[in-house]
């Protein structure tokens, strides 16, 4: 029986590959490492935590004896690490918290896994969950591949080309196998409402601004999360070491034009009158360092590993909104600070 580590396996993207791993391999034991900060929400995944090959474990990967500890005790045959800081606006104002995590945690992984496979490498495997905003920013035109340069333009993606450069440092000098992952941004069910599109649709419900940053004309490639989930168990298992691999939704869009959309389909599922929605559109002054353009090619996934996104923008927004609104008590937990207190009720409680 392989045992796989998943880190932030109770925030948005992590919840999804944890419910897909526990789920699809019963024969494997998954343990789901998180530290439960404000985005780790473990009723995303209340639903697979009686199943038993699967295992919740509270622990910070920034603690360095405790990270060397688990691995000793726990002897892991791959690890697929997901935790990570992720919000722009936040690093800019705290990204030192960025460094922490991001680096100094991943930092701490590597060298676990280092200590604990010495040289017998064969069957492990070290997978690290990245992001396109390594690559910096696009014009008009043109799409990142894996041979795209780095040039990160804010403290969180700075954070994240740092943690993808000592991974293929450990592959290079010591060996260490592992594969890396830049995706496009995800959306999707149990996404963090500190994000554009849960965020409006959050707002949108209670009548609130729509804050949109400059004059909107940002684009995004949009993956939705299930593809994602499927994306890295393709990856995880029939990925190349020492291989990158982008993954992307094929699905630009501009930031002003997601939201108009957005507000449309909100106002026939609320049944506003058209338009309704719109008004809340509130253009604000932009961040620092916005990148104009994400857009990645995905081509070599698919030539690889056949990979490719099985779900349109508006299929997966439509599913999306769907979802948010027919799970209002998980939406009030997580707005009100509710969700926190899961753990202590259903693990605590339970010791």
């Amino acid at each position: 029986m392989k045992k796989i580590l998943i880190t932030g396996g109770a925030g948005f993207i992590g919840s999804h590959v944890v419910r897909r791993f526990v789920t699809r391999y019963p024969a494997y034991q998954i343990v789901n490492l998180d530290a439960l900060t404000y985005a780790g929400n473990l009723e995303n995944i209340a639903d697979i935590e009686h199943l038993p090959n699967y295992r919740f474990v509270k622990g910070d990967i920034t603690d360095v004896d405790f990270i060397m500890a688990f691995f000793q005790k726990e002897s892991f045959d791959g690890v697929i690490h997901l935790a990570a800081e992720s919000h722009v606006d936040r690093s800019i104002t705290d990204p030192l918290a960025f460094v922490r995590t991001n680096v100094m945690g991943t930092m701490n992984l590597l060298n676990a896994a280092r200590a604990l496979w010495g040289n017998v490498k064969e069957g492990k495997r070290f997978y690290h969950v990245s992001t396109d905003e390594v690559y910096g920013t696009l014009g008009e035109t043109g799409l990142f591949t894996e041979t795209t340069p780095y040039a990160p333009n804010s403290p969180y993606s700075a954070s994240k080309a740092a943690s993808d450069h000592f991974v293929r440092a450990y592959g290079e000098t010591y060996g260490l196998p592992y594969v890396i992952t830049n995706c496009s941004n995800n959306y999707g069910p149990n996404h963090f409402p500190e994000k554009l599109i849960p965020l409006f649709i959050h707002n949108i419900i209670h009548n609130r601004p729509l804050p949109v940053y400059g004059d909107g004309n940002y684009t995004r490639d949009w993956l939705y999360v299930l593809d994602h989930a499927v994306a890295i168990d393709l990856v995880f298992h029939a990925g190349k070491n020492h291989e990158t691999y982008n993954i992307g939704g094929f699905n630009e869009w501009k930031n002003i034009d997601l939201v108009r959309l957005l507000c449309e389909k909100m106002d026939v599922k609320l049944h506003r009158e058209p338009g309704t929605s719109a008004q809340l559109i509130t253009f604000v002054k932009d961040r620092p360092g916005h990148d104009l353009r994400y857009a990645i090619d995905a081509g070599k996934i698919n030539r690889e590993l056949g990979w490719q996104p099985s779900v349109t923008f508006e299929e997966g927004l439509e599913a999306t909104i769907d979802w948010f609104l027919t799970h209002e008590e998980w939406l009030s937990h997580v707005t009100s600070g509710e969700y926190q207190r899961y753990y202590e009720a259903q693990y605590m409680n339970s010791k």
